[in-house]
């Protein structure tokens, strides 16, 4: 899989990219991320702006056009792209289901927002999918890149040598995980529960069952239905 992630800022994020689990995922040839700067796409010589002011007198600034399409004709005269996404406050939610469909992509875009936002044109013609992380407002969707990133390439197979410890993640079946706990099994009177130091497979495979419903049920009724 290939990740290219176009940022005006992309040292906010680069560091995300260097250690545990999705360096391990580039040293293994499983994904590759790109991080591209917006200004080195600019139509302004001098000043490498991408912003200008908005149509309409606004306050803010807006991210222009032709940089984010000189840079997006570059990449797909280079392959073939499955999705040019757009994080955004107003698109759909990201959650585990999405992560999962995405997991299973060759190579995608992801346009960091930044400033008031981005022309609408590059949201007519040149996105296929928008994205949000939650109902608020960050400074840039760079954070917003990093978190889509991470969730879809730890579940990519071979990226966790333990590949059931990624499929038993909360939401991988819309609920919520069950209490974890390890050693010492007796801290301070507080013990952990008999049931899980019994080696009874099913009984525990039951108990964490029930847990998990227990606690989506109380933390996260929604997701039930």
């Amino acid at each position: 899989m290939r990740i290219d992630i176009l940022s005006v800022i992309p040292e906010l994020i680069a560091s995300n990219f260097e250690y545990s689990i999705l360096k391990r995922a580039q040293t293994k040839g499983l994904v590759e991320i790109h991080l591209h700067n917006l200004h080195d796409y600019s139509t302004d010589p001098r000043h490498h702006k991408v912003d200008d002011y908005p149509f309409g007198g606004e306050a803010g600034m807006v991210m222009q056009i032709e940089p984010v399409d000189r840079i997006l004709t570059e990449l797909k005269s280079q392959r073939t792209y499955d999705e040019i996404i757009y994080t955004s406050p107003d698109g759909e939610m990201f959650n585990q289901k999405m992560a999962n469909q995405m997991s299973m992509l060759n190579n995608i875009v992801i346009l960091c927002g930044h400033y008031k936002g981005v022309d609408q044109r590059i949201r007519e013609h040149l996105i296929t999918k928008e994205i949000s992380v939650g109902d608020f407002v960050l400074t840039g969707g760079e954070l917003a890149a990093s978190i889509i990133s991470d969730a879809i390439v730890r579940i990519i197979p071979g990226v966790i040598s333990d590949e059931q410890s990624a499929l038993s993640d909360c939401f991988q079946d819309d609920l919520l995980s069950a209490p974890v706990y390890t050693r010492p099994a007796d801290y301070k009177g507080w013990k952990v529960p008999d049931i899980l130091l019994s080696g009874h497979e099913a009984k525990i495979a039951e108990w964490r069952m029930q847990q998990s419903l227990e606690r989506t049920q109380r933390l996260r009724p929604d997701l039930l239905k």
